[in-house]
């Protein structure tokens, strides 16, 4: 857990406005679709900050923030991944391309996206309904 969630004035000055953006667009779109219950922590050897979507016990997604950089990841199961697999043709090139490089755990493929278009974010939400179906009414 942190011991301070950072403010906007943080964040921008740790992954720029541009990027603080994106996250912030993200987030909304997530919001938008789901209620769930989201925790800051600490972000490990790699990141600053891990803001995470949970429900149940479940992580739906994580979003993640270091110098300059943001994180969107998912884990794919094994039948996520079968349902993926039969959609990709509905994902963009560049989807299809970071999904094809993610490494494959034991608990699952660790699909890591650095969201700074928003035109990716449309798929981010169909990759997310494949996990967990949307439980806010629109």
């Amino acid at each position: 857990m942190l011991d301070k969630i950072p403010n906007a004035e943080e964040m921008t000055a740790l992954v720029g406005q541009p990027l603080y953006d994106a996250w912030n667009k993200l987030c909304a779109f997530i919001d938008e679709k789901y209620e769930m219950e989201c925790l800051w922590n600490k972000g490990g050897k790699a990141w600053t900050y891990e803001y995470k979507y949970r429900r149940g016990g479940k992580t739906l997604c994580a979003l993640y923030a270091r110098k300059n950089c943001v994180g969107f990841m998912m884990i794919l199961g094994k039948d996520e991944r079968a349902k993926f697999e039969a959609e990709r043709n509905h994902y963009s090139k560049q989807v299809q391309k970071i999904y094809d490089a993610a490494n494959t755990y034991h608990d699952g493929k660790w699909v890591m996206f650095e969201p700074i278009d928003p035109a990716m974010f449309p798929d981010f939400m169909k990759l997310l309904s494949i996990k967990r179906k949307p439980n806010r009414k629109a």
